[in-house]
Parts: C-alpha cells; structure tokens; sequence
C-alpha cells in the first residue's frame, strides 16, 4: 500500500452503492411476501404510493429515505454500467 498517494473518496459513488444495497432489501422482502418485485417497485417509482412497498423488514420504511428520481438514477446507472 502506498501511503504517500491520496484516495479519493466520492460522496455520490457511495450513496448509489447504499441505494442499490437497499433496493435488494426491499426487493428480497417483496419476494419473499409473494409479491412480484418489479411491478411493485414500478408501481412505487411512478406513483410515489408507498402501498406497493411491503413495510416486512422494515421496507417501506428504507425506500422512504431516498428520493424516487434518485433511486430512478441509482438504478440506471447500475444497468449502464456507471
């Protein structure tokens, strides 16, 4: 390890990271209850509705934290790659 280089710690990287991580919470949950994941986070991201989201394992709770367009972008990001 090379002490004398400075790392570069990037705020935005990390909190897409804590966003996708939470996604797969809020996804296993949803599953795990019976429901189909992805029409129930649709249904969420477009309508702002918390009801899609399961509140097992505190998961309406988790998404709540985060903006919906942020979440949009977060996952985006994640299928392209970035």
């Amino acid at each position: 390890m090379d002490f004398n280089k400075t790392s570069v710690f990037n705020v935005q990287e990390l909190r897409q990271e804590l966003m996708l991580m939470m996604i797969n919470e809020v996804v296993e949950a949803l599953e795990f209850k019976g429901y189909n994941a992805t029409n129930q986070l649709v249904g969420y991201l477009t309508s702002g509705d918390l009801k899609y989201i399961t509140s097992f394992n505190d998961s309406r709770k988790k998404i709540s934290k985060y903006d919906r367009g942020e979440i949009l972008m977060a996952i985006i990001n994640a299928y392209l790659g970035k």
